[in-house]
């Protein structure tokens, strides 16, 4: 769920390797490319294009070379969904009259075979060209179309890959978005519960600290009763925005409860998370916000507590430390930084 780039929100993103990637890693026109030079070989002539319609427009070579001219033939003639076999062109009534046939560079011989795609759709043709009268026996037909087959595998393939590739996007975004909270943009309750279980056994095998910090807005259920839920909301965002500001990257933030946010800091002391909080604290009591032309003072109590003063703790139980640090907070008056200790388990005061 996050990575050491980003794990202060829901932005990490999820690689996907259906274990088949390499095999489309190609492009299109490098696997046609391969189809071509095995219809060189299998057919010896001059040219095998596997032309969808543009074959000139992607050479980068000069129009006037042989292969572009060639491939200017190809193009001149449309798509067909017959097989063509023309074993001398000057003897076309029509295409001998083509000035690659008439003139340079006198092309001779030309083959077309229909590829399709989806649907059964025309979608490209194998051309063959060459300079002398040539024909193609059964066999050579047989193998035309065994090479018409296998591209139209190959197409198939490549869109199956693509279908499952836009699945598989699909599917992480709808588990990212099962994992955040739609209002603050954070992580959930689940989430970040999650995070916090990886990053404590990281920490773990490490051999390093990890500390939590359970934030809530003291001013919450005053704006809620006072402004309703939209502006309390409002608040939440902005405080949502000032914590992440006082935060790692790579340190994980959500939405615990209602009312309540959990930092996950990876690698921190006690001391780190407590000086983490007080930052946090600052950083909320020195920016009021204007609510209905009402300048309203922000600030929030925070229970901290590390893995360093509770060692072998399992994460739920840390949680449970960081909900008493907190309500002892609230106890102590709010506006506050409580550190939850061995010797003070309950931490109320």
């Amino acid at each position: 769920m996050s990575t050491n780039a980003d794990r202060s929100g829901p932005t990490t993103s999820i690689q996907i390797n259906s274990g088949f990637d390499w095999v489309f890693a190609e492009k299109a026109e490098t696997s046609m490319s391969r189809f071509e030079r095995f219809g060189l070989q299998l057919f010896d002539v001059a040219n095998c294009f596997v032309s969808f319609g543009n074959t000139h427009g992607k050479l980068n070579q000069g129009e006037r070379s042989i292969t572009g001219m060639e491939a200017i033939f190809s193009d001149s003639l449309p798509l067909s969904e017959e097989i063509v076999v023309i074993s001398d062109l000057r003897e076309h009534p029509e295409l001998c009259k083509h000035p690659m046939v008439a003139g340079i560079p006198f092309i001779r011989f030309f083959a077309s075979h229909p590829v399709y795609g989806q649907g059964e759709k025309l979608v490209a043709c194998i051309r063959l060209i060459d300079y002398q009268v040539r024909t193609l026996d059964d066999e050579l037909r047989q193998s035309f179309s065994d090479m018409a087959a296998l591209i139209e595998r190959e197409l198939a393939l490549s869109a199956m890959h693509q279908m499952q590739t836009e699945l598989l996007k699909q599917n992480r975004h709808l588990k990212r978005e099962a994992m955040i909270d739609p209002l603050l943009g954070t992580w959930n309750k689940t989430a970040i519960v999650r995070s916090l279980n990886i990053e404590m056994d990281r920490c773990d095998k490490a051999g390093k600290s990890l500390a939590l910090l359970l934030i809530s807005l003291d001013q919450l259920p005053t704006l809620r009763d006072s402004h309703g839920l939209m502006i309390a909301d409002q608040m939440l965002v902005k405080i949502v925005s000032r914590i992440r500001s006082c935060i790692r990257p790579f340190d994980a933030l959500g939405r615990f409860s209602n009312d309540e946010l959990l930092v996950v800091l990876p690698g921190a002391s006690h001391l780190v998370a407590t000086a983490v909080g007080e930052r946090i604290r600052l950083a909320v009591m020195m920016h009021p916000d204007m609510v209905e032309d009402e300048k309203i003072a922000l600030t929030i109590s925070a229970g901290s507590v590390a893995s360093d003063m509770f060692p072998g703790t399992e994460p739920e139980a840390l949680i449970s430390f960081a909900e008493k640090a907190l309500l002892s907070a609230r106890s102590a008056g709010n506006n506050c930084v409580v550190q939850a200790t061995p010797a003070q388990p309950d931490l109320i005061i």
